[in-house]
């Protein structure tokens, strides 16, 4: 796995405005700065991340000409894994240690999410538009 750039507070609030505010260039949508993104909005006092976040990606993906659709854009199953993955990450930590912390461990590779589920139910219409549970193994957070 290739080393991440260590990111610092103002890099993940940078992101996570960014993202918010739909300015962020579209070549800087990276894995690293989706969980960026989940670690800022999950250190918001005040904030429900699991409620915002998919209309924060929904219209951010919208500004950049993204379609979300049933093939591509915004993915329900994959956002909400991954601030379960942040949320634990944070425990104990600021942001910019749990952003380190993810893109250390597994989290930090793109294809993280098959350990716990199949290709086929993971890319399936029905985990784009809704959770659904892992069929391989349980997230371990």
């Amino acid at each position: 796995m290739p080393p991440h750039h260590p990111f610092t507070e103002a890099d993940i609030a940078r992101i996570g405005e960014g993202v918010a505010a739909r300015t962020l260039p579209k070549p800087e949508w990276t894995h690293a700065a989706h969980f960026a993104a989940a670690v800022w909005l999950l250190a918001q006092p005040g904030r429900d991340a699991v409620a915002e976040m998919p209309g924060l990606i929904r219209a951010y993906n919208a500004a950049v000409g993204t379609p979300n659709t049933d093939s591509e854009g915004y993915h329900e199953t994959i956002t909400q894994a991954s601030l379960r993955a942040a949320r634990a990450a944070l425990v104990g930590r600021t942001p910019a240690e749990a952003l380190a912390a993810l893109l250390a461990g597994p989290c930090g590779r793109s294809d993280w999410l098959l350990a716990h589920w199949s290709r086929a139910r993971l890319f399936s219409v029905e985990a784009r538009r809704a959770w659904v549970a892992p069929d391989l193994a349980p997230l371990p957070f």
